[in-house]
C-alpha cells in the first residue's frame, strides 16, 4: 500500500473536509466556546476575588508596603534605610497621639507626616490641590473634612485639637488638597508637611520605649523586590542593621509584615488541593462530554470518507492528523469567543463575592490578568485534544469495508434474533435504540445531570445559612447602644467619661415596641486580683503591688441571663448573694471554649481589689478586698456585640458590681423590641445619634440580617450562573446525541418508512427516545443530588459555624418540567431539519 506522506496534501484534505461540515463546525465552535467560557468564568472569579480582596485588605491595613518598622526614631531609620534588600522605604511620622475634635467621636482620626514614598505606598492620590508644603498646610480625606464641616476647597481653614502626650493642643491649618475617602479604611487621615515636622522638632522627639506615647514615632513602610518570604526578609533587614528581634532586648524594633499579602499567610492543605483538583477535573469532564460527542458525530458522518482515504494509502497517523487539524481550527475560532465572554461573566460576578465579605461597598475592579486567558485557553485546548482522541482512533482503525456498514454502535447479540410477542411497539423500539450505544447514552445522561446537581447544591448551601446562628453570633439582642468610642476597633471605652448616658437609655425605653433591656457596667481600671495570673505573666498587666489587672463586669438581668454556661452552674440566686462570681472563657467560631485559658477552677477563690486611681497607683485606704468563689465558667464570643473581654474577665450581677465601685459606668445598654417595631426603632436611633446625642452610637440586628441575606443571594447567583453554563453544555450534548442517532440511522429510517411506518410514528419514536433520556437524567440527577448533598454538602456545613444543613431537592424537581419539554421539542426539531431527502435518496446513500 502506498503511504501518502505529503503534509500539504493532508492539510488540504483536512481543510476541505472542514469546509463541508458546516453544521458540525457550528456545534463544535459553540461547544468549545462554552467550555472555555466555563474555565474563564471560574478563573476570573477566583483571581478577581483574590485580587480585590487583597487590594481591599491592603487599603484596610493602610497601604501596600510589604513590611513596616514601628515606633522607631530618626537614628534607627537612618541605620536601616540603606539595607540592600529594601527597594523603597517610606518615612511616615505620627504627629500626635490622637485628634480630639468632637466631630471625630464616631470615626478615629490620625495626624501624620508622609513623604513621597509614604503617599504612594499609602495609596493616597489627591483629587485636587497639592501635597502640603508650608507648616500650616494639610491634606485630608473627604469624609474627615465632611465631619469637620470643611468645604472641599483649597485654602479652607480648619482647626485641630491634638493630643500631644496627654495634653490637648489646638492649632489652625489651611487645606492644600484632598482625596476621596476609601470606604474600606475606617480611620480618618490628616497629613501635614515636612515644614511642620521641622517647626515642631522638639515636640516630636520620641521616647516611645519609656513613655509609650506615639507622638513623634516613625513608621517605616518598605518594599522588597517581591512578596515572597516577607518575614524572612524583614528579619534579615532588622538583624543585619544591628537590631534585635527579641522583645525584651534594649535594641528591639517593633515590626510586622503586611497581612494583606496572601503569599504571607496562604497555604494549600491536602484537602484543599484535592477539592480544587476535583473541581478542575469535573469541569474538564463536562467539556469533554460534548466535544467528544461532536467529533464522534463527525467521524460517523465521514466514516466512509476515511475508509476511502485508507484505500488510496492514507495511514492511521495521517487520518488522526486530519481530525486533529480540524480540532485546532475549531479551537482557534471557539476558544477566543469563550475567553472574552467568560471574562465579562466572571467580572460581573466578582462584586457579589466582594460584597459578601467584610469589604461590602468597596470599589471593585477586575483587571484582564494574562494568566486568566492563558490558563483558560490551555485547559480548553487540552480538553479538546483529549476529546478528539477516541473519534480519531475510531476513524483511523476502521477498514474500508467496515466503514461502509458503520452505524455508530451495534448491539452485539452473537447473531441471535430477538424474539418478541408484543409486536413492534414504538416505545420498545425507542428503548432498544438507546442501547445501541450505551456509552453515548450514559455520557449524555451524566452531562445533563451535572447542571441539575450543581444547581441543587448551590441552593442547598444558600438555604443552609443559619440566620439564628448568625444573629446570635454578632447580636445577642435586637439593639445595642453605647458611646461612639465603644464601637471603635479596638474599643476605647475608659469609664465614666465615655459611658452610655441615662438620657439615651430613657429615650429608648420610651419608644413604641420596647420590650426589655439591660445595662452592662464596667471600668478597665477598677479592679485587680491577687491570685489571677495573666496567660503570659506579663508584669505590665500588674499594679504596684503585683496584683493582676482584670476586667470585672456588672450585668443586669437581660445580658446576665444570656451568658452561655460552659461548666459549673448558673444559679442567679447564688450570684445575687454576693459570694460567687463567674469567669469568662473565649469561644472559637464553633462555640467551643478555650479551656486552657481559664485561671480558676470551679470552686476556687478569687480575691479582687477595688480602689480609686489608675492601674499602677499604690493601694490606698479606700482599697477594699472582695473574696468570691468561682461558680462557673461562661463563654464569651470574640465577635460578641457586647465587646466583653475574654482575657482575665469576671462577671457579677449589676447590683453586686455597683456596691463595689464608687461611680459605676454604663458601658452599653442591650435591648429587644417587638418584631413589628424593629424598623421604626432603627430609624429613631439613627435620628437620635445624629441630632440629639451625636456622641452616642448603636448596632442592630437588622444590619446583620441584611448581610446574611446578601451572602445567600450571592451563593445562589454564582451557583445558578455556573449551572446555566453547564446546563447549556448538557443541552447541546443532548442535541448532539439526538442528531447522531438520526444521522447514523437515516437509511434505517428510510427502510422503516418503506415498510409502512409513518412520519408521525417515526417522530413519536424519537420523542420516546428523548423522554427516555429525560427519565434517565431525572433519576440520575436525583440520586447524585441526594448522595452529593449527604456525603459532601452536609459534612461541609458542619465545618462552618454559620451553616446548619438543610436537605432540599425542590430546585432540581422544579427544573424537571423544563427538561421534559426539551426532551419532546429537540427530537422533533432535529428530525424535521434532517428529513428533507426522499426515501429513495436515503436508501441509495450507502451504495
Amino acid at each position: 500500500m502506498i503511504q501518502v506522506r505529503n503534509k500539504k496534501t493532508i492539510r488540504n484534505l483536512a481543510d476541505k473536509s472542514f469546509k463541508v461540515n458546516k453544521a458540525r463546525n457550528l456545534f463544535a465552535i459553540v461547544a468549545i466556546a462554552l467550555t472555555s467560557l466555563l474555565f474563564t468564568t471560574l478563573y476570573t472569579l477566583g483571581l478577581g476575588a483574590v485580587e480585590n480582596l487583597q487590594r481591599a485588605t491592603m487599603r484596610q491595613s493602610g497601604g501596600d508596603g510589604h513590611a513596616v518598622l514601628k515606633y522607631i526614631t530618626d537614628d534607627e531609620f537612618n541605620h536601616v534605610k540603606d539595607h540592600p534588600l529594601i527597594k523603597e522605604i517610606a518615612y511616615n511620622r505620627i504627629l500626635s497621639d490622637g485628634v480630639k475634635n468632637d466631630k471625630f467621636l464616631k470615626r478615629h482620626t490620625e495626624f501624620w507626616y508622609y513623604d513621597d514614598v509614604g503617599l504612594k505606598l499609602g495609596l493616597i492620590e489627591l483629587n485636587a490641590g497639592h501635597k502640603p508644603v508650608a507648616k500650616n498646610e494639610v491634606i485630608a480625606d473627604s469624609k474627615t473634612l465632611q465631619l469637620l464641616d470643611v468645604p472641599l476647597k483649597i485654602g479652607a481653614p480648619l482647626r485641630l485639637k491634638l493630643d500631644i502626650r496627654g495634653k490637648e493642643v489646638q492649632r489652625d491649618f489651611v487645606l492644600s488638597g484632598w482625596w476621596k475617602s476609601d470606604p474600606v479604611f475606617s480611620a480618618g487621615q490628616i497629613l501635614a508637611s515636612r515644614s511642620y515636622v521641622d517647626a515642631h522638632a522638639k515636640e516630636l522627639q520620641s521616647n516611645y520605649k519609656k513613655d509609650h506615647f506615639h507622638t513623634g514615632t516613625i513608621s517605616a513602610y518598605m518594599m522588597f523586590d517581591n512578596s515572597l518570604d516577607l518575614r524572612g526578609k524583614l528579619n534579615k533587614v532588622i538583624t543585619e542593621s544591628g537590631y534585635s528581634l527579641d522583645e525584651d532586648a534594649p535594641n528591639y524594633i517593633a515590626n510586622n509584615v503586611n497581612w494583606a499579602y496572601i503569599s504571607t499567610n496562604f497555604s494549600l492543605d491536602t484537602e484543599t488541593i484535592i477539592a480544587l483538583t476535583s473541581a478542575l477535573l469535573l469541569i474538564m469532564f463536562t467539556g469533554y462530554l460534548i466535544i467528544y460527542n461532536i467529533f464522534q458525530i463527525s467521524v460517523m458522518r465521514d466514516i466512509r470518507f476515511y475508509g476511502l482515504l485508507k484505500t488510496i494509502g492514507t495511514n492511521r497517523k495521517q487520518i488522526r492528523r486530519i481530525i486533529r487539524r480540524q480540532a485546532l481550527i475549531l479551537s482557534a475560532l471557539g476558544i477566543p469567543i469563550g475567553l472574552i465572554a467568560g471574562f465579562f461573566v466572571g467580572k460581573s460576578l466578582v462584586p457579589f463575592i466582594i460584597n459578601m465579605s467584610i469589604y461590602n461597598g468597596t470599589e471593585v475592579s477586575v483587571s484582564p490578568n494574562p494568566w486568566i486567558f492563558i490558563g483558560s485557553a490551555l485547559f480548553a485546548l487540552i480538553t479538546v485534544m483529549i476529546s478528539t482522541f477516541k473519534p480519531g482512533r475510531v476513524a483511523s482503525s476502521v477498514s474500508p469495508v467496515e466503514a461502509v456498514r458503520y452505524t455508530g454502535g451495534v448491539n452485539k447479540n452473537n447473531g441471535k434474533l430477538k424474539k418478541s410477542t408484543g409486536g413492534a411497539k414504538i416505545h420498545l423500539m425507542a428503548r432498544s435504540n438507546l442501547g445501541r450505544n450505551k456509552k453515548r447514552t450514559v455520557l449524555v445522561v451524566i452531562s445533563l445531570s451535572l447542571s441539575l446537581v450543581l444547581l441543587n447544591t448551590a441552593f442547598t448551601l444558600s438555604r443552609s445559612f443559619d440566620m439564628d446562628k448568625f444573629l446570635a453570633k454578632f447580636n445577642d439582642t435586637d439593639f445595642l447602644i453605647a458611646h461612639a468610642e465603644y464601637f471603635q476597633v479596638p474599643s476605647s471605652f475608659s469609664g465614666q467619661e465615655n459611658g452610655t448616658t441615662e438620657s439615651f437609655i430613657k429615650a429608648v425605653q420610651a419608644q413604641p415596641g420596647f420590650e426589655e433591656g439591660g445595662r452592662l457596667y464596667g471600668d478597665p481600671t477598677a479592679f485587680t486580683a491577687e491570685n489571677t495570673k495573666g496567660i503570659t505573666d506579663d508584669t505590665q498587666n500588674t499594679d504596684a503591688h503585683g496584683n493582676f489587672l482584670v476586667d470585672v463586669y456588672g450585668l443586669e438581668d437581660l445580658p446576665l441571663h444570656r451568658l452561655q454556661l460552659i461548666d459549673g452552674e448558673l444559679d442567679f440566686k447564688k450570684l445575687a448573694s454576693g459570694k460567687y462570681i463567674l469567669e469568662g472563657v473565649e469561644l472559637n467560631d464553633n462555640d467551643k471554649p478555650y479551656m486552657e485559658s481559664i485561671h480558676h477552677k470551679v470552686g476556687e477563690n478569687v480575691t479582687l481589689h477595688s480602689y480609686a486611681g489608675t492601674a499602677d497607683a499604690p493601694l490606698n485606704t479606700e482599697d477594699i478586698a472582695h473574696k468570691f468563689t468561682v461558680l462557673g465558667h461562661v463563654g464569651i464570643k470574640s465577635t460578641n456585640s457586647n465587646r466583653l473581654s475574654s482575657y482575665n474577665s469576671f462577671y457579677l450581677p449589676a447590683e453586686i458590681y455597683k456596691s463595689l465601685v464608687k461611680e459605676p459606668a454604663v458601658m452599653s445598654y442591650a435591648f429587644n423590641v417587638s418584631s413589628n417595631q424593629e424598623a421604626s426603632m432603627q430609624s429613631f436611633l439613627k435620628r437620635y445619634t445624629e441630632a440629639i446625642e451625636p456622641m452616642m452610637n448603636y448596632e442592630s440586628k437588622i444590619t446583620s440580617r441584611d448581610a446574611l441575606s446578601g451572602m445567600q443571594t450571592t451563593v445562589e447567583l454564582i451557583g445558578g450562573t455556573l449551572s446555566l453554563i453547564i446546563g447549556l453544555i448538557g443541552i447541546l450534548n443532548f442535541i448532539n446525541a439526538i442528531l447522531t442517532s438520526i444521522l447514523t440511522r437515516r437509511k434505517e429510517f428510510a427502510m422503516l418508512q418503506s415498510m409502512g411506518m409513518t412520519k408521525r410514528q417515526l417522530r413519536g419514536m424519537l420523542i420516546y427516545e428523548g423522554l427516555y433520556y429525560i427519565c434517565a437524567t431525572s433519576l440520575t440527577s436525583i440520586l447524585l443530588a441526594v448522595l452529593f448533598s449527604l456525603l459532601i454538602v452536609k459534612p461541609f456545613c458542619s465545618l462552618l459555624w454559620l451553616l446548619s444543613y438543610h436537605f432540599i431537592l425542590w430546585p432540581l424537581l422544579a427544573s424537571l418540567p423544563l427538561l421534559l419539554l426539551l426532551g419532546i421539542l429537540i427530537p422533533v426539531a432535529v428530525y424535521s431539519m434532517n428529513n428533507k431527502q426522499s426515501i429513495v435518496e436515503r436508501l441509495r446513500e450507502s451504495e
